[in-house]
Formats: C-alpha cells, structure tokens, sequence
C-alpha cells in the first residue's frame, strides 16, 4: 500500500497549548478546557481542514512531587477515551487517537474500550500505548515508584499481545443474528485466547465482535532502544522526535533495518515527527509571539522539569551552574528519551538555568515559526526528502494555533498537492494506507488440517 500525501496529525497534551504556560496568556482559554464544547470546536476545525487524526495524550496522575508543579503546572485534563467517545458522535471523518497507559491497566478491559470506540466511529479509533514513567502514576496504583524501566516494556509487549488476541478473538463474519436459525454467533469463528503469561493470564474471548479496523490504528513514541523494538514489532504509526532532515532521514533507515527483523515492510509503518507551528502574518510576528510564551515560563517550573527528566533534584545546585552527573540510561527507570535530551543539552556546556528553560518552553520538539508559506515549505521540504511521513502538530497556544494552521498552512499545502482536498472513503487505516490485520485464527483455521 502507499501514501502520496503527508499525513497531519493534531495533538494536545495540555489543553490549552502544547506551551506548558501557555495557559497564562490573555488568549488562552479558561474553565472551557472541561467543558465538551471546546473539543468540539476544535474537532470540527481539524475536521473541515481534513486533518488525518485528532490525537489525545495523557497521564494518569497529577505531576505534584517537586513543587512547581501543582502550583503552576497542574496538568489536569479529560480523561481522553471518555472524551473520544463523545467526539466521536459529532465527526465522520477524522481519526480518535486515545493515550492510554499498559502499565496501570488491563488488557480485556482496554481491548474492549477500543474495539467499543472503533465500532462507535466506524473504523477511526487509535491507541496511543504509553508505559508510564512517573512515579506519580506509580503511586496511584499501588505501587512506591514506577516499574523498572525493562519491565515495564516486557509487559508492554506481552500486554499488546493479549490486546491484539482479544481483538481477533472474533473473526469477520461471527456475528450472524440469523433469526429464521437462531444462530447469534458462529462459535467455530469465537476463540477463548487463553493467554498465560509472566504477567496478565487471560481467558477470552472479547465481549465485543472484531473491530471494523481489525485491529485499531496502534500509536507508540518511545525512543529508548526498547521504545523502538517495542513500536517496530507492534506500531502502526511512530511519533517521532527529529530535529534535522538529515535526523529524520538517519532514523527512518534505522526503523527500516528494525522492521525487518520482525518481518515488516518500511510501508508497513508511518513515522510522525513532533513539530510546534506557530503561523503569523510575517516571521517576526511569529518570533514575537514565540518569545512572548517564553515569558510566561517561571524558572521555579523549568528547573523542576528538568530535576523529573533527570532524575536528581536540583534544587540545591545553583543555577547558574553546570549539571551534576547524570544517570547512566541503562539503569535509568524514567524516561529515557528526555534523559538524553538532557545529556545532549549538557553536552553543550549550558547552565542549569539555560538547560531547563530550553526544555521547559519546547522540550525535544522543534519549533516551526514563520508565515503560513514559510511552515508550508519547511512541511514540504521533509516530507519529500523522507524525513517523515507527516508531523504530529503541537500546537504552543490552543485553540488559536490550531486554527491558523488549520486555515492558513493546509490549504497552503493542497495547492502544492501534498495534501488531501477531500477524506477518502474507508477506515483510518484505510486513509493511512496500512494494511488491514489478519484474524490469527482465522489463518490458523484455514491452515489446519481437513480431517479424513
């Protein structure tokens, strides 16, 4: 299967900008962000721009062990699957990507949440599988601090196992609701899985016939070397962190070489780079507002960000000095891929203070500024080179952000054909040019052998 055009994805993490104060600025909104009708809105100006997905992260705790971050940085949300569900009834085109975590939940009931979501939009549900690494998460959960870092992606693999299983427990045609036979289902098309394994055991089947998709569109960003096994065997789709074309073009070489080793093809697997768009009338506007976020930031928050991606407080340490020793990443029970970022900052002999408000205003993510042509070309520019095959799009301030992109930068990009005019017919995966699942027991059905 193949793709001519870009893919375009529209994320949020914070409900009111992917600027982690963006929600102090004047236009930034307020109580909303809890209320359905904001979503709505901004679901329905991705969805007239024919944006492919509408992609909802999350965490599963309040980031309160450093103290910046109740106060200043609460990160309270919607519950994403909750939400998607509800948006799902006021859209038809556009792709539900929904975050949930594998490390603090279980798998039937998070195989049925998707399969419910898939079958309620038909055919536009995605999971984006997350492992949890705060030890915030942890402590909701039974649990003194989060999961090693090995284990937590061992169970990653053997729970989206299970996940897919369940989603194959029924295969196409199952379900025949024949009322002259009284046949609901064909039970030689329902499997029990009857999974056992070092983590989950798990009888099956789904209480919910085979998604429309197969299996739901699977999302994965980890970029530790875990990370990249983990969505090189299982991802449909991979939100990437590049900085250059030639990054992004070095990266796709490596999946391919990791696809292979799992028996994939590099069609088989779309990779997302991060980027942050900021579209203004001219280039300084755009740098103007970029700064003006930059303001919003206090130091107190950066330097606690950057003491949780480190994973040493740096309260003690003055900031206008170097970083202590960091921690080797092979024992490292955080997340790895902001440890490096940390390290490659380091690396540049930056002071405390400047290393936190690097990552602090945007992270790992570049940052695109400039006139609806100029993001226009730089999409372009990566795009043809094979550097991505579409971006996922954190916008800084929301919903203003999201609405310049979405009327000014698309249609921009439709013009050079590099873009839809119109949703093509079919299912997420069907737009995404990904190949539909195979039902493992159907296969294994047809394969058996006839007896004589």
């Amino acid at each position: 299967m193949s793709r001519r055009h870009m893919i375009l994805s529209a994320f949020f993490f914070n409900p009111q900008g992917d600027h982690r104060m963006s929600w102090r600025h004047p236009r930034a909104p307020d109580g909303e962000v809890f209320d359905f009708d904001f979503y709505r809105g901004l679901a329905e100006t991705a969805e007239r721009a024919k944006l492919d997905t509408l992609f909802v992260a999350d965490h599963v705790a309040i980031w309160d062990s450093l103290p910046s971050g109740l106060a200043h940085y609460a990160n309270a949300r919607l519950e994403p699957l909750t939400l998607l569900s509800a948006l799902a009834a006021v859209t038809r085109h556009i792709g539900l990507i929904g975050t949930a975590s594998s490390s603090y939940s279980e798998p039937y009931n998070l195989a049925r949440s998707f399969a419910s979501l898939d079958h309620i939009s038909k055919g536009r549900a995605g999971w984006n599988v997350v492992t949890s690494a705060m030890d915030e998460e942890a402590l909701n959960f039974g649990r003194d601090r989060t999961i090693e870092h090995a284990n937590r992606y061992d169970r990653a693999a053997e729970y989206l196992d299970v996940v897919t299983a369940l989603w194959d427990s029924w295969e196409d045609g199952a379900v025949l609701i024949d009322k002259q036979s009284g046949f609901f289902a064909d039970p030689a098309r329902v499997h029990r899985i009857d999974h056992a394994g070092p983590h989950f055991r798990v009888r099956g089947p789904l209480n919910v016939p085979r998604p429309p998709q197969g299996h739901p569109v699977i999302f994965q960003a980890g970029s530790s070397e875990a990370g990249k096994d983990l969505a090189a065997r299982y991802a449909d789709v991979h939100f990437a962190v590049t900085r250059s074309i030639e990054e992004g073009q070095s990266y796709r070489a490596e999946f391919d070489q990791r696809l292979a080793k799992f028996g994939r093809t590099s069609d088989s697997f779309k990779i997302l780079p991060g980027i942050l768009p900021i579209v203004a009338a001219s280039a300084s506007e755009a740098e103007e507002r970029q700064a003006y976020l930059e303001t919003l930031m206090p130091d107190a928050v950066g330097i606690d960000l950057l003491s949780s991606w480190a994973g040493i407080d740096l309260s003690a340490y003055p900031p206008e000095g170097p970083l202590p020793p960091l921690p080797e990443e092979a024992t490292f029970d955080g997340g790895r891929t902001a440890l490096n970022r940390v390290k490659a900052l380091a690396s540049q002999n930056r002071s405390i203070r400047e290393i936190a408000r690097t990552i602090a205003n945007s992270g790992s993510i570049p940052t695109v500024a400039g006139t609806p042509r100029q993001v226009a070309d730089h999409l372009e520019a990566w795009f043809l080179a094979g550097a991505a095959d579409g971006y996922n799009l954190m916008f800084p301030l929301l919903p203003e952000d999201w609405v310049n992109f979405a009327e000014q930068v698309v249609p921009d990009l439709q013009r050079r054909g590099l873009f839809r005019q119109d949703y093509e017919p079919g299912t997420l995966r069907d737009r995404l040019a990904l190949p539909r699942p195979e039902n493992r027991f159907a296969t294994a059905r047809a394969h058996a052998p006839v007896a004589s």
